[in-house]
C-alpha cells in the first residue's frame, strides 16, 4: 500500500481536485501549497510576507553563477525552499497523505511506499477549466497565465531540484485528465496506491 502520494501538475489540469478526491477516497491527509506554506512560515527566519513574495520564484540572478554552497548567504527563496522541504518531509513521515505540488516527488524520492503522479491535459481542457475558475478573464489572458505558471514551475523545478518538470523519469505515472477525465484518473491512482 502506498502511504505517500505526490501530485505534480500542469496549471489547470485538475491536479488539486484530483488530489483532494484521492485523499477523500483513501482517507488520507491532503496537503497543498497553502498548508505547506503555513508550515514553512513556522521557520523563524521567514516572515509571512517574505514567503508570499518569493513563493515559486527563481532568484533573479539564476544562471549567473550564484553559489549554492554558502547557506547563510543564500537568497530568501532558497531558505523558503528548504523550509518547504522540511514541511513536506514532516507530512510524509506521518504517512497516509496526498501532497500536491512543491516538487514533493523529488523531495520524497527516497521514501518507500510512495507513488509520484504527474497530471497533464490539453490546452483546450485546461482553458475550459480555468474559464470557470477565473470569470471575467479573457481567453487570451487565461492562456497567458497558463504559459506563465507552467514556465515558472519548470524554472523552479529545474533550479531547486536539478530535474525536469513533467519528465516521466521523475514520476511513477502520468495521467492525462483531458483524455481520461478526473474521476477515471482518481480510480487509476487509488488502484495503484492499493498495490
Amino acid at each position: 500500500m502506498k502511504k505517500i502520494i505526490t501530485i505534480s501538475r500542469q496549471f489547470g489540469a485538475g491536479g488539486g481536485e484530483l488530489g483532494r478526491k484521492v485523499a477523500d477516497r483513501l482517507g488520507y491527509y491532503y496537503c497543498d501549497k497553502d498548508m505547506i506554506l503555513r508550515s514553512a512560515m513556522e521557520s523563524p527566519s521567514l516572515s509571512p510576507n517574505d514567503i508570499r513574495k518569493f513563493d515559486e520564484k527563481v532568484p533573479f540572478d539564476f544562471g549567473f553563477g550564484q553559489s549554492l554552497f554558502d547557506f547563510y548567504n543564500r537568497p530568501l527563496n532558497e531558505k523558503l525552499f528548504m523550509a518547504q522541504q522540511e514541511a513536506i518531509r514532516h507530512v510524509a513521515e506521518k504517512g497516509n497523505c496526498v501532497i500536491v505540488g512543491r516538487n514533493a516527488n523529488v523531495v520524497l524520492k527516497e521514501y518507500d511506499h510512495s507513488l509520484h503522479v504527474f497530471v497533464a491535459a490539453t490546452e483546450f481542457f485546461r482553458l475550459q477549466r480555468l474559464k470557470e475558475r477565473l470569470p471575467g478573464y479573457t481567453e487570451a489572458r487565461i492562456l497567458e497565465e497558463m504559459k506563465t505558471v507552467d514556465r515558472q514551475r519548470k524554472k523552479y523545478c529545474s533550479y531547486y531540484t536539478n530535474t525536469e518538470f513533467g519528465n516521466a523519469e521523475y514520476y511513477d505515472i502520468s495521467v492525462k485528465s483531458s483524455t481520461l477525465g478526473i474521476d477515471k484518473c482518481v480510480d487509476i491512482i487509488c488502484e495503484l496506491a492499493a498495490q
